[in-house]
């Protein structure tokens, strides 16, 4: 026979987990909305999958030093996902499969190592992408966004 005091802590067990504010980077405030990144076609889960995101100045844009946020979390073959507490305004997102996890982005004169993908997809067939191609706004409801890993065959 279940007794009266039992019951709250089965309802506990029952519901779901809250959402915690641990499970994004930063910390939410009233300013401050939720940004999903997503990166897809992760093609296995060794490693990690760094995602770094810039501030909203083109002089920054993959500048070492000069990130305005980073998650590192473990692979996911298919999808890996981070989120963040942001305000809502203009960023840039680059993301790379650190494979190895030597928490280096690898690649040689000619070419690349490591899988990666940018905010907006943009062509990376002829380099880089600019700034502009890979910024986007975050709006004051939140946002997800997801970016379609490449990697060198």
């Amino acid at each position: 026979m279940m007794t009266i005091a039992a019951f709250p802590l089965l309802l506990a067990l029952a519901a779901p987990p809250p959402a915690q504010a641990a499970d994004c980077e930063g910390q939410p405030g009233p300013s401050k909305v939720k940004l999903t990144l997503v990166a897809d076609g992760v093609r296995s889960s060794d490693g990690e999958v760094a995602f770094t995101i810039y501030p909203d100045d083109r002089s920054r844009f993959l500048k070492g030093g000069a990130k305005f946020a980073r998650a590192r979390v473990p692979s996911r073959a298919g999808s890996t996902k981070a989120c963040f507490w942001l305000e809502p305004k203009g960023y840039a997102v680059a993301v790379y499969h650190d494979a190895n996890r030597d928490r280096d982005f690898n690649r040689t004169l000619f070419s690349v190592k490591e899988g990666f993908a940018f905010s907006n997809d943009p062509s990376t067939t002829l380099g880089i992408p600019s700034f502009r191609a890979t910024r986007f706004v975050v709006p004051a409801a939140g946002s997800t966004v997801r970016m379609k890993m490449r990697y060198p065959d």
